[in-house]
């Protein structure tokens, strides 16, 4: 802006000066040239004047401004600083979360291996009877089931229960094959035909651990728990109205299916009753005891009694003694004093 304004001035002066030139050539005079020398000087007076207030208006904006372009760059600085100690944090943390995104990755490459893994029944059922070997062994005491409990006829159920004299079987095996493709089809159809099919392999498999594991004459019960160690699959297979066929189907074969959460409640009401019979056989033991206890009573008050007729028999004998001695001692003290007396006639 102030450029501009030197550049009018200069333009304003030199058209004066172009128009004072060409109206003294018309005049030809020296009064002319003199006015053009006196017009000049105060012309430049004038410039010089103006040139002066703007320099200094310049100088004064130049100023300004580098102090203005100072404090910036000292904010721009500060600012800089800030965010560096902003950003190391971040990097940081961007460090930090890369790693856990790497470990995040591994864990998702070892989940895919395991399910590639439980996918083999044999897993799956290993699998399950390690659930149920958990689940067992924090409720119950490790005398009150067995693991792997084998029947005299050579079967082997995956565990027993033992509550009083006899065995509650346990099996943790459950046919998911079907279920599986059921759950993944997604035409309507289809899934009908898998969940019949799913259906059937229940019920033969309900039909196997009736006929293998409920042995009454083995020691169990007359019913079995089957342990279904997932609780998606225990929904879509019992809970569901749909499914009300496979839960009523086991109950007629006595089976009763339970998932880690029923199965924990069926559990603490097992171990409620084991605390009722112990409590039963410590009162059982606590009679049998004060039984023991009247009989040794009984036997002690005979011997009192008798004891007492012998000390009564003993307190007779000993009045009766006292008696014979005391007429004893009377019969010699008189033989002493006949002695006395037949001294003293002797003499």
């Amino acid at each position: 802006m102030n450029a501009l304004i030197i550049v009018l001035i200069v333009s304003i002066v030199a058209l004066l000066i172009f128009n004072i030139i060409n109206s003294s050539r018309a005049k030809g005079d020296k009064q002319g040239l003199l006015m053009l020398n006196q017009q000049i000087g105060q012309l430049t007076a004038q410039m010089n004047s103006q040139l002066n207030v703007i320099t200094e208006q310049v100088n004064q904006r130049l100023k300004e401004n580098a102090e203005v372009l100072q404090q910036t760059n000292k904010n721009i600085g500060e600012r800089l600083d800030r965010a560096a100690a902003v950003i190391a944090p971040i990097q940081n943390r961007l460090g930090e979360l890369k790693e856990a995104s790497n470990r995040m990755y591994e864990v998702g490459r070892d989940i895919s291996r395991l399910e590639n893994l439980l996918k083999a029944p044999k897993f799956r059922g290993e699998m399950g009877e390690f659930l149920l070997e958990n689940l067992l062994s924090q409720i119950l005491p490790r005398d009150h089931f067995t693991l792997q409990h084998s029947f005299k006829n050579g079967v082997q159920v995956d565990a027993v229960i033992r509550l009083g004299e006899k065995l509650v079987p346990v099996d943790s095996k459950f046919p998911l094959e079907n279920f599986k493709k059921m759950i993944e089809e997604k035409n309507q159809e289809e899934r009908k035909k898998l969940h019949k099919e799913f259906v059937r392999d229940v019920q033969k498999h309900i039909d196997a651990v009736a006929n293998k594991y409920i042995l009454p004459d083995e020691g169990t019960y007359d019913f079995a728990l089957l342990y279904i160690p997932a609780e998606n699959v225990y929904y879509e297979t019992i809970v569901k109205e749909d499914k009300a066929d496979i839960c009523s189907y086991a109950l007629s074969k006595k089976i009763i299916l339970v998932s880690p959460n029923s199965f924990y409640a069926y559990l603490m009401v097992i171990v409620q009753g084991l605390r009722g019979m112990q409590i039963e056989k410590n009162a059982q033991r606590i009679i049998a005891n004060l039984g023991r206890l009247n009989q040794d009573l009984a036997k002690f008050s005979e011997d009192f009694v008798l004891i007492g007729k012998h000390l009564g028999n003993t307190k007779n004998k000993y009045e009766d003694a006292e008696r014979k001695l005391a007429r004893f001692s009377d019969k010699l003290l008189g033989v002493s004093q006949e002695k006395k007396e037949l001294e003293l006639f002797n003499e």
